[in-house]
């Protein structure tokens, strides 16, 4: 009777290792499920060189044939989260009906238009066919398959449950697209006015206005005569042609970056440099958090994003640290990360989740409350869920909101500035005007 490896946690998340003579890696994993152990790696004793030695002729194979010639080159780049979605949904579906695996891939590989993941399905069809495991041929891609996705195909193999954890893989990646969608396509239209907007007072204040003042100073003989109101505003309009965009004679009067330009492209380019620092990201995202209007918005994205990576990664049988570990690196906000370490080391202590999330000050008390119902009644995956879905629906009222204040908002801006520099032109018209009756008057 064959002997297989195993490693395993317990239910307190201690990691254990050792042998079972049991006659298939199906049975292996039973007996460490009735033994109470959540199994992460079952591999038969007598033959573990040998797929070794499969999956690095695989790999061999795959690197020679990337490498032939040179003539392999990789146009289109990354692969999209929403190919990667698409692609996952129909592998999900043939896999769920009866479909083998590496025959799937194969399919999928022939009707692919995307050149990346055409090359990696095909890549992964040959990793499969020299002895490793699916899991192990999406690892070699890290680029592609984060490793939430590596690790939930994990552990639908080690479970003899792929197909559900493909189709719940997909599931959770449609559900992250769609309210990332409705993000960005509700922030476009804001963002598309402002730009053109900012375009077209630059273009007011920087070229058209200047050259008003020229005008207006030789009809009321200097800038003595000027309204005051017309005299802030092209004052105004002096700073932002001198210090913003210049027309230095040397240059030929070829419209060159001023100071402000070049302080803003300094400032940008050290903002980016101190995001690459750990302590630079982290008070960014805490900054994030506490803007005014957004931050209620990234916040629930942020809360919405950790109980569905979380909840989805239980569900599919993916040990509690393992899952706590995957979801600490996909957190995607450093100030959620540093909580999620404070309940893995908790978790990893026999403790609950709840005391370290109430300590982190970052999750509501609702979500507290239910992550604790949760874990008292054994269906912490299912709540973990629906509190993604409630802050998702959250998300999309806030968002829409949002954009529904920011119209108004913007019209009313938009409209006091283009008022204001309109009625600082015509204010030098009307002292024109009642210089020249008084003159006129004056004659008479």
């Amino acid at each position: 009777m064959p002997k297989f490896n195993y490693e395993a946690m317990d239910t307190r998340g201690k990691e254990t290792k050792g042998v079972l003579e049991v006659a298939s890696q199906s049975e292996a994993i039973n007996r460490l499920r009735e033994m109470g152990f959540h199994p992460t790696k079952v591999v038969e004793a007598d033959k573990p060189k040998d797929a070794a030695q499969a999956a690095a002729k695989a790999k061999a194979k795959a690197k020679a044939k990337g490498k032939g010639g040179g003539m392999n080159i990789n146009i289109g780049g990354g692969v999209k989260p929403k190919i990667l979605t698409t692609f996952t949904r129909q592998l999900a579906t043939l896999v769920e009906a009866g479909l083998p695996l590496l025959r799937g891939l194969r399919v999928l590989s022939k009707q692919e238009r995307h050149p990346t993941l055409k090359r990696i399905l095909g890549e992964l069809a040959e990793s499969i066919e020299g002895g490793s495991t699916f899991s192990e041929g999406l690892a070699q891609h890290p680029k592609v398959f984060n490793k939430l996705f590596v690790n939930m195909v994990k552990a639908g193999e080690i479970g003899g449950v792929l197909e559900v954890v493909l189709k719940r893989l997909a599931e959770f990646m449609e559900k992250a697209e769609k309210i990332k969608g409705k993000v960005v396509a509700a922030m476009f239209y804001p963002a598309a006015v402002m730009v053109v907007a900012v375009a077209i007072l630059a273009l007011l204040m920087i070229v058209v206005v200047p050259k008003f003042k020229s005008i207006f100073a030789d009809l009321l003989g200097g800038d003595a005569g000027m309204p005051g109101f017309t005299m802030f505003v092209l004052n105004i309009s002096d700073a932002l042609k001198n210090y913003t965009i210049i027309f230095p004679e040397w240059a030929g009067g070829i419209p060159l970056p001023g100071p402000v330009i070049w302080g803003l492209v300094a400032f940008v380019i050290a903002f980016k440099i101190a995001l690459k620092t750990k302590k630079g990201a982290y008070v960014w995202d805490q900054v994030k958090l506490k803007f005014p209007v957004l931050g209620s918005v990234i916040s629930k994205v942020a809360i919405a994003r950790f109980t569905r990576t979380l909840g989805t990664l239980v569900q599919s049988g993916v040990p509690i640290l393992q899952a706590l570990t995957i979801v600490r690196e996909t957190a995607g906000n450093l100030v959620v990360a540093r909580a999620v370490s404070a309940v893995y080391d908790s978790v990893k202590e026999g403790e609950t989740i709840t005391a370290p999330l109430e300590k982190s000050s970052v999750f509501p008390p609702m979500v507290i409350s239910m992550v604790d119902v949760g874990e008292q009644t054994g269906a912490l995956p299912e709540m973990l869920l629906k509190i993604a879905d409630n802050y998702d629906e959250e998300v999309d009222n806030a968002v829409s909101a949002m954009t529904s204040l920011l119209e108004p908002i913007m019209i009313v801006f938009l409209a006091v500035i283009v008022g204001s520099i309109v009625i600082a032109l015509f204010l030098p018209l009307i002292t024109l005007i009642d210089k020249l009756g008084s003159d006129g008057g004056g004659g008479e």
